[in-house]
């Protein structure tokens, strides 16, 4: 045979090892692959397989429920197999404007509604962060019911704006109130106003914190708990020193609340000893009275 005429010639030893990518795993290296929901995949730290039926955009998480309809969640990134390669498994690519199928607080989303013009009844709130952070959670129901939300600046003068706004049957009042426990001011307070002629047309609840920062899951913030306070010093003051945050003035008092109104994205961040309590004054608020029936 002529060499010349076949320039193809076999290689007893074989080509050079370290031509080819050697170190790679025999399954191949990890491609990027954007999650989409109805993926099937296998997590391998854990060897958990299943559907993608969540991802969370926010906290980069994807959530696999197995063929018993057991679920978990993962970090997006490095670490899972697709039809037994390994991804990297990054956002899901918009495909056009973001539709919420939930509002914050976990209802139905209802889209293109127009805000109901504002009933007659109120939510009372103590202060403006309490007002900022029923708004966050449930801004889009309140729109709905249009249900007014208004803040007091306190407690004390609870029973002076009640007289000012003269609760009735078609002007109902429902009123959130903080560190609402057994022997406390706030509740001396309540049980006064439920005893008044007003006092049906008046739905008094409260949760049992401080402060409505305490509301918030302190998880959500990265700390184990909320610190215990002094009662000699101010709550919010005493909270941030303890925490190692700014304290000086009203403005790094202000920059506390956005840091942790901002850790807020639902429902799902607040305590549930806050969560039925705004529930029940929606509800209250927007009960139909006999003359809407009519």
């Amino acid at each position: 045979m002529d060499p010349y005429r076949n320039p193809v010639t076999h290689d007893r030893y074989g080509s050079d090892v370290l031509t080819t990518d050697w170190r790679a795993p025999k399954n191949g290296r990890a491609v990027d692959v954007p999650a989409e929901m109805g993926m099937v995949l296998e997590e391998v730290m854990t060897d958990w397989c299943g559907e993608v039926v969540a991802i969370d955009r926010d906290l980069d998480t994807v959530t696999l429920e197995d063929r018993r309809a057991k679920r978990r969640t993962f970090p997006l990134g490095p670490g899972f197999l697709l039809e037994g390669k390994p991804v990297v498994l990054g956002r899901p690519v918009r495909s056009g404007p973001e539709r919420k199928t939930r509002t914050a607080s976990g209802s139905i989303a209802v889209h293109d509604a127009r805000a109901r013009v504002a009933r007659a009844s109120r939510i009372f709130v103590e202060g403006r962060h309490d007002a900022e952070l029923v708004e966050k959670v449930w801004g889009d129901d309140l729109r709905i019911e249009g249900v007014v939300v208004e803040f007091l600046g306190g407690v004390d003068d609870l029973a002076e704006h009640l007289r000012d706004f003269n609760p009735g049957p078609q002007r109902r009042v429902g009123v959130l109130v903080d560190h609402l426990v057994p022997g406390s001011k706030e509740s001396r307070i309540a049980q006064g106003i439920a005893r008044s002629p007003i006092g049906k047309h008046v739905l008094i609840v409260g949760h049992p914190f401080i402060d409505i920062w305490q509301a918030v899951k302190p998880s959500r913030l990265g700390i184990k708990r909320w610190p215990d306070v002094p009662r000699h010093i101010d709550w919010k003051k005493g909270t941030c020193q303890q925490l190692g945050w700014p304290h000086r003035d009203q403005a790094d008092i202000a920059r506390a609340w956005k840091h942790i109104l901002g850790g807020v994205r639902g429902f799902e961040d607040l305590d549930p000893a806050l969560l039925g309590r705004v529930e029940e004054l929606i509800d209250f608020t927007t009960e139909p009275t006999t003359s809407d029936a009519t």
